[in-house]
């Protein structure tokens, strides 16, 4: 009988592995067959931009990806500028339809995507924008467009800029959990959340002076794009000018109010098609896999272009991880390679473990003695992401980086209130008389702390004389731009800490530059896997992308990210080189 049972068991897990394998054989077979005829697109089409996923400065997707837009969890920021520019000379594109965006990009990544479109249209051709509802990150890139529309029941938000920081004083007092801090200092503003229930007088100061900076940048890029000052646009932003449809018209925010049926009518217009004619429309996801296959730079020498990307974290690293294994692999990779004739590192990191940030640094300064070494900062290189690009030939970074945050600190986790609480005692036992340093369940020691201190401090002075000998400034002119102090790019330029605004296609100009190079192609580091890889992995299983959906799903947003925040901090090692505090600019 346990026979017969086992047998069926078997056949039945066969047929559904069968079944699961077969019917991924057709969604694969199907998008085979969409991605070959996507990729031929009619005369007099329009390139629609639908920025629906997240967007990332980098996804490994160097060769033409058909799988990439379904498995694929963001979109590459490189493959969106690319497609724009492909797409400035395709006598196939007459126009661009920016769609209804949700954008999940940083503000540094909208500002590179606007200034793509901007130089689009230099070709004469024209770009629409249309929505449903435009956000204010949304709104600033359809602001770039010759004509904006809204639906007449649309919402636009344009009220400037706010930033929110989380608090954790009383929750550690009512669950026990301590967070015990060592700081450099002056270094105040980095550990306010775990000490205080506050904002500081200094720290909104300087919150305050940095999305002034952001927004400022915004409100030019805006102004230029619809023809109203920046005093005008101040005051529609302190009035709630785009509040209504009516209001956003008449302050010229908008041209006009129009259904989707109507807009498609416009471009119809525009394109100057007869009725019996259909309106040829390519999205973005396929247009990628044209414009791939088309390289913007072409020759036998190269110039690498390294993307680093997420916390910095001791080991590996990977996509969203910067690890000085993967970063540095690349690194000597493309120093040892004859035709690699510069490096362009790209940096998107709020900073993370101070330890990594130096061996990476070193790494650098190797390079740096065969090619040039050019930073480019994409929407935040802070702390330990300024670290790794202080000792650069020159630095690059958009107006709306954010960047400096030049300090450390250490965070120690404490649970001996909450071990009381549930009846847990804990005894130590050592052989010298420094061998139990820490425990968890016991009150950090007057010794231990002078320790983590004297760690922090030399971290700290270490720093220091990093941006001090890559900027080539003094130790003291280095400290007076520090203490954690966050800067706007177009504040850390006018302070020296980087050299150029500018994007990455900047970066790499200048590469070539000092490279002397007329002709060149570009290699993009690190190698990932792509999105399939990735998702046959993790096929059979639950990811940790789906656990966090889950938990995020049945506690809510802003929970899980009071949740996410105190976790993190739990779980940092070593003194710590990363941004102050988590910044929710909206």
């Amino acid at each position: 009988m346990n026979f017969l049972r086992n047998l069926l068991a078997a056949i039945i897990g066969c047929l559904v592995a069968f079944g699961i394998v077969f019917v991924m054989f057709l969604i694969f077979a199907t998008v085979l067959g969409s991605t070959e005829q996507s990729v031929s697109i009619k005369n007099n089409s329009v390139l629609e931009l639908q920025l629906n996923r997240p967007i990332s400065d980098y996804t490994g997707n160097n060769e033409v990806d058909p799988f990439a837009a379904i498995f694929e969890e963001s979109q590459g920021l490189d493959e969106i500028l690319h497609a724009i520019a492909i797409a400035k000379e395709d006598e196939d594109i007459k126009g661009i339809s920016i769609k209804n965006n949700f954008l999940l990009a940083g503000l540094a990544q909208t500002q590179s995507i606007r200034k793509a479109l901007k130089d689009f249209k230099t070709s004469g051709k024209f770009i629409y924008a249309y929505a449903d509802f435009y956000m204010q990150k949304d709104y600033y890139l359809a602001s770039v467009a010759d004509k904006v529309y809204l639906n007449p029941v649309g919402v636009l938000d344009f009220k400037g800029l706010s930033s929110e920081v989380l608090f954790y004083k009383d929750l550690q007092e009512k669950t026990g959990i301590k967070m015990e801090v060592i700081r450099h200092g002056k270094y105040k503003s980095a550990v306010e959340p775990f000490l205080s229930n506050e904002m500081s007088d200094a720290n909104r100061t300087q919150i305050k002076e940095l999305i002034g900076s952001l927004w400022d940048s915004m409100i030019e890029d805006i102004s230029e794009g619809r023809n109203i000052t920046p005093e005008n646009l101040n005051i529609i932003a302190d009035t709630l000018g785009g509040r209504t449809t009516a209001f956003a018209k008449a302050s010229g925010l908008i041209d006009d109010t129009l259904f989707y049926d109507e807009y498609e009518a416009k471009l119809r217009e525009t394109l100057e098609l007869e009725d019996d004619k259909d309106l040829n429309t390519v999205l973005l996801d396929d247009y990628v896999v044209r414009s791939n296959a088309k390289k913007s730079h072409v020759g036998e020498n190269k110039i690498a272009v390294i993307f680093a990307q997420g916390e910095i974290m001791y080991g590996e690293g990977g996509p969203d991880v910067i690890g000085q294994g993967i970063i540095n692999e690349a690194i000597i990779k493309a120093r040892e390679d004859d035709k690699i004739k510069a490096i362009v590192l790209r940096i998107n990191s709020p900073g993370g473990s101070a330890l990594t940030s130096d061996i990476i640094w070193r790494e650098i300064e190797l390079t740096k003695e065969k090619k040039p070494v050019i930073v480019s900062m994409g929407d935040v290189a802070a702390s330990g992401g300024y670290y790794i690009a202080s000792g650069a030939d020159k630095i690059y970074a958009e107006p709306t980086t954010i960047t400096g945050s030049i300090g450390v600190f250490g965070t120690v986790p404490n649970i001996k209130e909450l071990a009381e609480d549930i009846g847990i005692n804990a005894e130590q036992v050592g052989t010298n008389e420094n061998s139990v340093d820490y425990s968890l369940f016991e009150p950090m020691s007057d010794k231990f702390r002078k320790t983590l201190q004297d760690g922090v401090e030399e971290t700290y002075e270490t720093f220091l004389s990093r941006v001090a000998s890559g900027r080539n400034i003094s130790i003291s002119e280095a400290d007076s731009m520090a203490q954690g102090r966050v800067w706007s790019g177009v504040d850390a330029k006018r302070l020296g800490l980087i050299d150029e605004l500018g994007n990455l296609e900047d970066a790499i100009a200048e590469a070539a530059k000092l490279s002397d190079l007329k002709e060149y192609g570009i290699r993009k580091y690190p190698k990932y896997k792509t999105g399939l890889e990735r998702f046959m992995e993790d096929f059979g299983g639950t990811s940790v992308k789906a656990k966090q959906e889950f938990i995020e799903e049945e506690i809510g947003a802003k929970a899980y990210s009071v949740f996410k925040q105190f976790k993190m901090a739990m779980e940092q090692k070593g003194v710590q080189a990363r941004m102050p505090f988590l910044l929710d600019i909206k």
